[in-house]
């Protein structure tokens, strides 16, 4: 069995900037601004979580937003260590990965898998000299 622990929630956002004073200012969120591969980005640490906000264009594929209650997430991320193992023994098991293990910048590799009710998951294995 991995052992698992938490590492992000990734939230969408037209208006990202608004989002994070919201949490800034609603939770008293830490708001991090910083470039990614020549584009602004905009993280929030909060309770000790790392909350990532990515843009949301007109045009980009992304669906609008479900009317409350409704079931699931973007996304969540887990932390572990040796990924091509454990997704190896999860793709054993019958877990259904949207994106395979792979590398998409130095220092980390993901995967992305469907949990129930079509919940996004994703399996990070963080190099530590990237840090």
């Amino acid at each position: 069995m991995p052992t698992c622990t938490w590492d992000h929630i990734h939230l969408r956002s037209a208006d990202p900037e608004g989002t994070a004073q919201w949490f800034e200012r609603m939770l008293g969120a830490q708001v991090i601004r910083s470039m990614q591969q020549g584009q602004p980005r905009i993280d929030l640490k909060l309770g000790g979580a790392n909350i990532f906000i990515a843009p949301v264009k007109p045009g980009d594929g992304v669906n609008s937003p479900p009317v409350t209650p409704y079931q699931g997430l973007d996304h969540f991320g887990l932390s572990v260590s040796g990924i091509d193992a454990i997704a190896a023994e999860l793709k054993a098991k019958g877990v259904e990965f949207s994106k395979p293990p792979h590398v998409p910048r130095p220092g980390i590799k993901i995967c992305f898998l469907r949990g129930p009710q079509g919940i996004s998951i994703e399996l990070l294995d963080r190099d530590a000299k990237y840090v």
